[in-house]
């Protein structure tokens, strides 16, 4: 017999592994402890706003393999709008605005004209990325990029993405993890760049989707089955615990442990974890149709990092967001409001109808001593995996690297079930 795979987590890394094992001839239920799924990656109903909001904002390119892989299987490719390899940005300082136009094919073309890339940077800002390819494990972004702080090319370009791809300073994160991302996106030209946006939501797009793909299929997914212990052998899993009830492993049974890497050393102790989180907070606004927002502008000299726009809806992310996190709502949304209200020209137009939404452990501390404790996808027990984007999947913890990290997974639990 084929036994059961039992995925712990309803997050984007536990749905990719279910979605990546259903249709075989694996038996599939995913443990979910709360009411929902998407775990981090998720939409609401906001009724102040009045539309659907998500709960923070992730930007996927075309060049996310994985991700695209997975939208495709799901059948909602086509709920994202792919737009072009075109990066608007605003300083909210002086009014200037930009675009970053990724040129065709691997070479960097747009980095040699000043039409298609930041103002006051050379061509030799953005070449400096390539030290990043020989950083080695030990060198943050900042060391393998040479450039000070406060420079034009730190300030215009660099900083932003740093911030958000790895959710961190330069001068923190580690250099190899943005290379990961540098090598199958920009590296590859604009192909590899185009932004897909949702054009409802995250959840109708990654979430919604999903599920339905696996009531087709045959999966069960159970909400508010909370996790109280996993009975663990010399060499392998025994038992799950929930609050609710005991479920006995059969010999041919699979778990697949897709936890944030907070809650690890509570079930199963000894796995390595990184150390310390950072945060993120996105904070929605109610706009005026008529003003125009763009889906995607990236802004530089504020608090506010990138607008993402929906109908009557500003989603604004700030990642990086430690220190702003532990401020009121009130007072993030009205410092957020005002580089707002400057990029989109609105003039003194009072704070209106909004939502912040604080993520203080929105991903990992993704620093170079960290790399070493990022776990494999196998463990000491053989018929227990994990998955997540924390673990060591050579990314960064974005929707792409949970993505994998559940594809790694399933493929592990199916290569240990082949003859």
């Amino acid at each position: 017999m084929a036994g059961t795979v039992h995925i712990i987590g309803a997050g984007i890394a536990g749905l990719s592994a279910a979605v990546e094992l259903a249709g075989s001839d694996t038996s599939v239920v995913v443990h979910e402890g709360s009411g929902h799924a998407g775990g981090r990656c998720r939409s609401f109903h906001d009724d102040a706003l009045g539309g659907l909001i998500d709960n923070g904002n992730h930007l996927l390119l075309s060049g996310n393999r994985a991700a695209v892989a997975y939208l495709e299987r799901i059948g909602a490719r086509t709920s994202m709008h792919e737009a072009d390899a075109v990066f608007p940005f605003l300083d909210v300082r002086n009014g200037a605005r930009w675009d970053i136009r990724l040129s065709p094919g691997p070479l960097p073309r747009w980095a040699f004209s000043a039409a298609t890339r930041a103002p006051g940077t050379s061509a030799m800002d953005y070449l400096r990325g390539l030290g990043l390819a020989f950083a080695g494990q030990k060198l943050t972004v900042a060391e393998a990029l040479g450039l000070p702080k406060g420079s034009p090319g730190r300030e215009m370009f660099w900083d932003p993405l740093v911030i958000a791809v790895l959710n961190a300073e330069a001068d923190e994160v580690a250099a190899t993890l943005l290379w990961a991302v540098l090598r199958e996106t920009v590296g590859q030209g604009a192909r590899a760049c185009r932004p897909l946006i949702a054009r409802r939501g995250l959840g109708p797009s990654l979430i919604e989707p999903a599920l339905a793909y696996l009531a087709m299929q045959g999966a069960r997914v159970r909400f508010n089955a909370r996790l109280r212990a996993i009975d663990l052998a010399s060499d392998r899993a025994r038992a799950i615990r929930f609050v609710d009830g005991d479920l006995v492993l059969g010999e041919n049974d699979s778990i697949i442990v897709a936890l944030p890497h907070g809650l690890i050393g509570e079930f199963l102790p000894g796995i390595p974890t990184p150390e310390g989180a950072r945060a993120i907070v996105n904070a929605h606004f109610w706009v005026p149709a008529s003003a125009g927002v763009p889906r995607l502008l990236g802004l530089v000299g504020g608090t506010a990092q990138w607008i993402f726009a929906r109908d009557s809806i500003a989603s604004v992310t700030v990642s990086a967001a430690d220190r702003l996190a532990e401020e009121d709502s009130e007072s993030i949304a009205a410092k957020v409001w005002n580089d707002v209200r400057r990029a989109l020209a609105l003039g003194a137009t009072p704070l209106p109808a909004h939502r912040v939404v604080k993520e203080k452990r929105a991903t990992f501390a993704q620093t170079p001593a960290n790399l070493a404790r990022r776990a494999n996808t196998r463990t000491p027990w053989r018929n227990l995996f994990l998955a997540g984007d924390w673990t060591d999947t050579g990314l960064p913890a974005t929707l792409e690297g949970a993505i994998r990290s559940g594809v790694s997974a399933a493929r592990a639990v199916l290569q240990t079930r082949a003859p």
